[in-house]
């Protein structure tokens, strides 16, 4: 024991010198294992279900559809990656979403009429609200086109700060121990509604979805694990740090000199250039294997579609994800490499729509169609330090 005490001393103190917050946070976690609860990324969405009945406080019978639940998937996701929030967290966020708009996007044209022209579940008329929290932009919680996105609306609710709103208005985590208020209590907190008592209702709905919606990630094979739609696509690589070496399609094998199908896109940049993913996702593959080398797999919601991301060639030392957890669009996932059948440092991006075992399609091409963030490269000078990378 006193050898494990003065090892925790050790780790203390090297953390003081490294970084003052990295030691609040890393020591309250050795301290207090269920403080890991709490980590970003803490909360994996399963399969969405066609519809979902549960009952409230009063007895009243609720039912979901789809739509709805992939609403409560955002708001659990987000929460999920919002270091802080928890389970708990979640809970009241759902609470608050089920009571403000039954979980339903509404727009309301009769005080912005351009909030009609947004993806959006019905019409709204309270006032000015907006939205599966029904926030009010007169009340700074920001624009229309902003409140029309669930995930921006999620994000706002939660507040802290990352948070879009950042110090005003307050979201849960800007609430002053909102962990020991009632779950309705703390929901009133953030919405700061005119009928605080109604909340509490729906906290065995908002536990029913939270069960029924989350689920570990499978370790492969079982299950059909999905996250709501993705809100960014970004390029894989930083941008001015790339250029395109060998593209999809019919070519002569750069090591085996043979004719072959290339089923992804090349993109030469110097050995350690961080790899970016495309998008919101959780990971299904992140391993050192055959003639990917390093290899990771991502599965993805676009445009309501299953879509499977590859990002190839990275030194084993080089991957900093694990299978089944929960990345979010342009997160550093690992580092460009040349290993397996590579011929120098780039990243092997492929794309299949439909999720692994589909078809591949250009992923150079996927990118610039679906408005990639960061897609500009760099210049042929970085051809020539990088090796011509390709495989």
């Amino acid at each position: 024991m006193i050898v494990v005490l003065k090892k925790l001393a050790a780790l203390a103190v090297a953390l003081l010198f490294l970084a003052p917050s990295i030691m609040l946070v890393g020591v309250a976690a050795l301290v207090n294992p269920a403080m890991t609860a709490c980590a970003p990324g803490s909360l994996l969405v399963g399969p969405i279900p066609d519809s979902l009945t549960a009952t409230t406080r009063n007895g009243e019978t609720v039912v979901l559809d789809r739509q709805q639940l992939t609403h409560a998937a955002t708001i659990i996701i987000i929460g999920g990656k919002t270091a802080g929030v928890g389970r708990p967290g979640v809970v009241i966020a759902l609470m608050a979403a089920l009571t403000e708009s039954h979980l339903r996007m509404l727009a309301n044209t009769g005080t912005y009429p351009e909030s009609g022209n947004y993806p959006n579940d019905g019409n709204g008329s309270d006032h000015d609200s907006l939205g599966l929290f029904q926030m009010r932009p007169q009340s700074g919680w920001g624009t229309v086109a902003e409140l029309m996105d669930p995930t921006y609306q999620a994000r706002a609710f939660y507040g802290g700060p990352t948070g879009p709103n950042y110090p005003s208005p307050r979201g849960l985590l800007d609430i002053p121990g909102w962990q020991q208020l009632d779950p309705g209590e703390a929901a009133q907190a953030v919405e700061v509604s005119a009928f605080p008592d109604r909340y509490q209702n729906y906290q065995p709905v908002a536990e029913a979805i939270l069960a029924a919606l989350t689920r570990p990630a499978p370790s492969g094979g079982g299950g059909d694990p999905v996250v709501p739609e993705t809100t960014r696509i970004v390029f894989p690589l930083p941008e001015g740090t790339w250029v395109r070496t060998s593209p999809f399609g019919w070519r002569i094998h750069p090591i085996t000199g043979e004719r072959a199908f290339h089923s992804g896109s090349d993109f030469a940049a110097a050995d350690g250039t961080p790899i970016l993913a495309a998008a919101d996702g959780i990971v299904q593959v992140a391993e050192f294997s055959g003639g990917y080398g390093g290899l990771i797999v991502i599965e993805h919601t676009v445009q309501e579609q299953r879509v499977a991301t590859y990002y190839a060639h990275m030194w084993e030392h080089g991957i900093h994800v694990t299978a089944g957890q929960m990345v979010t669009a342009g997160q550093h996932i690992g580092d460009v490499g040349s290993s397996g059948m590579s011929t120098g440092p780039h990243l092997h991006f492929e794309v299949y729509p439909g999720g692994r075992g589909a078809e591949p399609v250009d992923g150079d091409a996927w990118l610039t169609e679906h408005g990639a963030e960061g897609i500009t490269g760099g210049d042929t000078a970085l051809a020539a330090c990088t090796a011509g990378g390709g495989r």
